[in-house]
């Protein structure tokens, strides 16, 4: 995605210079950044551009993964790729850019940026399957108005094609998925080098305790497998979910059925929200993602006085999750968002 714009800004005629990150050790055997890197410079050589590489792991662990780690101790489930955006890419990144003599930065996200009537807009991609403007809420408009998505308007597919007529070595490349200092490991297994093993009772919501988990850190509302409990005389056969946290206990509910009652919200707490429009200060219609890939959920946002927002969600949301982000939209323009803190029927 990042070679494409780049191709496609030089053909239009801008002079471009390539920029390759380092946020994570090279000497965790599954991180790719050798790999990537090999890749950036070979796509830099077809292109004819110069390559510069630096290193933001000091300040990706102070202001991602620090955080990162602090939500999942608290029982949260963070999303560390809105904070990679707004403070390493759009933060300290595009710092470094501006000191090269740069006027524009340029990334490969499917998200569009447009020109409204009072100032600069965040837009959902003409893709929408890979539209990623959840993960640019948190911009300030002062970082939107320096960047350029040249992969706004184009399928995926096209980009694709793009890469393999312009003779790029990494047309056929894979998507990267995940959070990306996780790489293919397994989730429990990164993260419990961070957080230690806390153990406590699973139990139904009537307070029958079916097992012990590893801590709560390690577990997500609406997850499914990993629970460890199996069957259970005098309960259906059917799969358990984990529906809540009960902090103060350190207790881990869980109930059967995809769509058991105590999974589902219709009203969500958030914390302070970051808008890309001026505050609203009196309830308003939205539609809202409360996750990546989640499909469009109408609603209604109140503000609540103290920057923080209550939605009233039109149909049930299920595992609405404190930590994730709650994403507005007016069509395709992004308004802004907040993090979840709690969710109720």
């Amino acid at each position: 995605d990042s070679a494409v714009a780049a191709l496609l800004l030089r053909e239009q005629g801008h002079e471009v210079q390539g920029l390759f990150m380092a946020n994570w050790s090279e000497d965790d055997s599954y991180c790719t950044i050798a790999a990537d890197y090999q890749d950036a410079r070979a796509v830099c050589r077809e292109l004819g551009i110069p390559l510069h590489r630096v290193d933001f792991s000091n300040e990706y662990r102070q202001r991602v993964f620090d955080y990162f780690l602090t939500e999942y101790r608290a029982g949260r489930t963070p999303n560390p790729d809105v904070l990679c955006n707004r403070e390493i890419k759009f933060g300290v990144c595009l710092e470094h850019v501006r000191r090269l003599g740069g006027h524009r930065f340029a990334t490969g996200h499917y998200a569009r940026r447009l020109e409204g009537a009072s100032g600069v807009e965040l837009h959902k991609a003409r893709d929408t399957a890979k539209d990623q403007s959840y993960f640019l809420h948190s911009l300030e408009r002062t970082q939107l108005e320096t960047a350029l998505f040249p992969l706004g308007e184009l399928l995926k597919s096209e980009v694709r094609e793009r890469a393999r007529a312009a003779g790029l070595p990494v047309h056929d490349k894979p998507d990267s998925t995940g959070i990306c200092f996780i790489g293919e490991r397994p989730f429990r297994e990164f993260l419990s080098q961070y957080v230690a093993d806390r153990p406590g009772p699973i139990e139904t919501p009537d307070g029958e305790c079916l097992g012990t988990h590893h801590g709560l850190a390690f577990y997500t509302l609406g997850q499914r497998g990993g629970l460890e409990i199996g069957g259970r005389a005098g309960h259906a056969e059917s799969a358990w979910y984990v529906a809540r946290k009960v902090l103060e206990r350190n207790a881990l509910i869980v109930v059967q059925g995809h769509d058991h009652p105590l999974l589902l919200a219709s009203r969500v707490m958030t914390g302070v929200a970051h808008w890309l429009i001026d505050a609203p200060t009196t309830a308003f219609k939205a539609v809202v993602k409360l996750r990546y890939r989640q499909a469009d959920q109408d609603c209604e946002v109140l503000p609540l006085g103290d920057g923080r927002l209550q939605l009233r969600c039109s149909t049930p949301q299920r595992a609405v999750t404190p930590g994730q982000f709650a994403v507005l939209y007016e069509g395709t323009r992004c308004l802004g968002g907040a993090v979840i803190e709690a969710a109720e029927r």
